[in-house]
């Protein structure tokens, strides 16, 4: 999945993210150091830390996961993925002044107005 996400978007400079199993394992680990990708902890009982994957966590499971009953696992793929795209590139969020996530990164990141970490 990482690879395919910066396969689009390239290799972050770091990644931040909760101490959950999936995340502390050492195949991520390994992927990392290939990349030259920091991986970055939160603190341990502290998810404002990590808040606005928080908020997204929230958003997926309110309008997807608590709503449909999956049969199989291609079902899952394809209802997220419209959901991710109508999320990121037709809806806006408050939090980004009204743009669309995609708004929001062509207008910052592609315009060389913020250091993202996927630049």
């Amino acid at each position: 999945v990482l690879d395919r996400i910066a396969a689009n978007r390239g290799y972050p400079a770091m990644l931040r993210m909760d101490n959950g199993p999936e995340f502390i394992s050492l195949t991520l680990t390994e992927w990392a150091e290939k990349h030259a990708v920091k991986l970055v902890f939160i603190q341990p009982g502290k998810p404002t830390q990590n808040a606005f994957i928080e908020r997204f966590n929230r958003t997926y499971r309110t309008e997807i996961l608590d709503i449909y009953l999956f049969r199989t696992l291609n079902e899952v793929r394809e209802i997220t993925e419209k959901w991710l795209s109508e999320y990121n590139c037709e809806r806006p969020h408050e939090s980004l002044n009204n743009m669309t996530p995609e708004e929001y990164r062509q207008h910052h990141y592609l315009a060389g107005n913020s250091k993202n970490v996927w630049n």
